[in-house]
């Protein structure tokens, strides 16, 4: 397997990483569920690849609105610890 080069698309499972964070939740559990259901993978694998996804330049250009909320909410985090 090849490392991603700088003009490959976003494989479809990150893609739908992106979707999935783009949308509101109506109570707790829900997202989860959603991950579980609609991605096959656990919460804990979402936001490994929710997280890796935050430092990729295509994520950035794929969704910026998303990313850069997300990097945002990472950096202050990072700083209250």
């Amino acid at each position: 397997m090849t490392a991603a080069g700088p003009t490959d698309p976003l494989p479809d499972q990150q893609r739908a990483v992106l979707a999935l964070e783009r949308r509101s939740w109506p109570g707790p559990g829900a997202k989860e569920r959603a991950i579980r259901e609609e991605l096959g993978i656990s919460p804990v694998r979402y936001y490994q690849l929710l997280n890796a996804l935050l430092d990729d330049r295509r994520a950035l250009e794929e969704d910026p609105v998303t990313v850069n909320r997300l990097r945002r909410v990472r950096e202050a985090r990072r700083g209250r610890r």
